[in-house]
């Protein structure tokens, strides 16, 4: 990479002195919580603003997976993590396999619960990762960096765009300090932190909520879910056996504990289950219409009020 100085991070938004919050030390619990919570609602405002953006990350990742490719997050510090914790809600929320979205933390997995002081500035560490994460060409990369001046994502979207890979961008200024070329720039001008330079706070809000929008959008794209219902939810623990459970109950005219046995005949799949009670059928003809219909009930079973 040249040209990484980055003198000019001063003039960036979220490095700005709040003028709202310039005394917050004098105020006391609930003015502070008062001010913190006024300030976070303007947010909402400003991802808005970038929902053109946002929907076209989400045809990225609708087309990358629907060709077989993955998803990869790439951030550092507050960003890393939150592109972490993302990926790791998917696979038990959609009963999505591990590999559709990855996410990749500058410092690697001990940078999760510890910071792991300059890891964000080296950015042959973004290459190495990519690399072991097995990156092609047809996957799509999502560099996360509030301050749009961090070393190691800008690396990553380097390297991804390079080897033909579309690439997006979350940054929470209102124009990247560093310009990359991306498929898709979603800058949520979130203004200034609280405490000046803390991006753990507006930034962090701001990129959670994109976050869940692209993930979850995603999933309801690829059939996973009927109405707003989790239907292709796997049953892991007893939280989600109950819930898979009444999932089934609204659907079908079984009572709960009907629901909860037919649930466990289908092997933990809400979305097998429903196909074996309403379609009246076995649990491997259930399976092959879902496979048929590409994983949408929908399709299968068509509306249900």
């Amino acid at each position: 990479m040249e040209n990484m100085k980055y003198g000019d991070r001063k003039y960036l938004s979220t490095e700005q002195q709040n003028i709202h919050s310039h005394q917050i030390d004098k105020l006391n619990i609930m003015e502070i919580l008062r001010l913190i919570n006024d300030e976070d609602q303007t947010i909402t405002q400003q991802v808005k603003k970038v929902l053109p953006q946002i929907e076209k990350t989400v045809k990225l990742a609708v087309n990358a997976i629907r060709t077989n490719n993955r998803i990869f997050y790439v951030g550092a510090g507050t960003s890393g993590r939150l592109g972490m914790l993302d990926a790791t809600e998917i696979p038990p929320t959609f009963s999505a396999s591990r590999e559709l979205f990855q996410g990749i933390i500058a410092g690697g997995r001990e940078a999760l619960i510890r910071s792991i002081e300059g890891a964000e500035d080296q950015p042959e560490d973004a290459v190495h990762d990519l690399k072991m994460a097995d990156l092609k060409k047809g996957d799509l990369v999502i560099g996360i960096a509030s301050s749009s001046a961090t070393s190691y994502v800008l690396s990553a979207l380097e390297y991804a765009h390079n080897i033909g890979s579309p690439t997006a961008y979350i940054i929470c200024n209102p124009q990247p300090l560093v310009p990359v070329e991306v498929n898709s720039l979603m800058a949520i001008d979130v203004g200034a932190e609280i405490i000046t330079g803390s991006t753990r706070m507006k930034s962090g809000t701001a990129t959670k909520m994109v976050l869940n929008m692209i993930s979850t959008v995603t999933m309801i794209r690829l059939g996973k879910v009927y109405g707003n219902l989790m239907v292709d939810l796997q049953v892991v623990n007893e939280k989600l056996a109950d819930r898979g459970s009444r999932i089934i109950e609204q659907l079908t005219d079984l009572d709960y504990e009907s629901s909860k046995e037919k649930l466990t005949e289908a092997g933990g799949s809400v979305k097998t289950a429903i196909v074996m009670i309403l379609k009246k059928c076995t649990k491997n003809e259930a399976e092959e219409l879902i496979e048929e219909h590409n994983g949408f009930l929908r399709k299968i079973i068509g509306d249900i009020d």
